[in-house]
């Protein structure tokens, strides 16, 4: 795997140019490489963290933390770049959120909403199902929640 660097930032700390690349890369891959139209810009944004893989300055994976008001922390918008697939930067990039949500929000459980047919890759880092199938978008998903002071 190629070294990386991590950055982990509010919305509000990144430039123009470094936002309008991230909302790209994400547009790109949940939007059109998966032919979903769906709002991806939905309000939750400026009270998330974003958390980056870079590789030579470049968004190599993205995964963004955020809690809601009456809920555990959240790992959402899960992605690693066309360009740098293949790598084990998926692996990497979990690794990171949830140490970072644990730095974050210490002491709570972890939830996501993934894609069904990544089940297995989200239990291999301690995450059960919490509720059955459904179709979001076009895609079955299914949520996930990370008890907390899972080792």
């Amino acid at each position: 795997m190629a070294p990386y660097l991590i950055d982990v930032r509010r919305m509000a700390a990144f430039s123009a140019v470094e936002l309008y690349a991230l909302l790209k890369l994400r547009v790109d891959v949940f939007v059109v490489e998966q032919a979903c139209v769906y709002p991806e810009l939905d309000g939750k944004d400026a009270d998330a963290r974003h958390l980056r893989l870079l590789i030579d300055g470049e968004t190599a994976a993205y995964a963004r933390l955020w809690q809601p008001e009456n809920g555990a922390p959240r790992i959402g918008r899960v992605l690693v770049s066309p360009k740098h697939r293949g790598r084990g930067l998926g692996e990497a990039l979990m690794r990171e959120a949830i140490s970072a949500c644990e730095a974050h929000f210490p002491g709570q459980p972890i939830a996501l909403s993934a894609q069904s047919h990544l089940e297995r890759f989200y239990r291999s880092f301690g995450f059960v199902p919490t509720s059955g199938e459904y179709v979001e978008d076009g895609i079955a998903h299914i949520d996930m929640q990370r008890p907390a002071g899972h080792s």
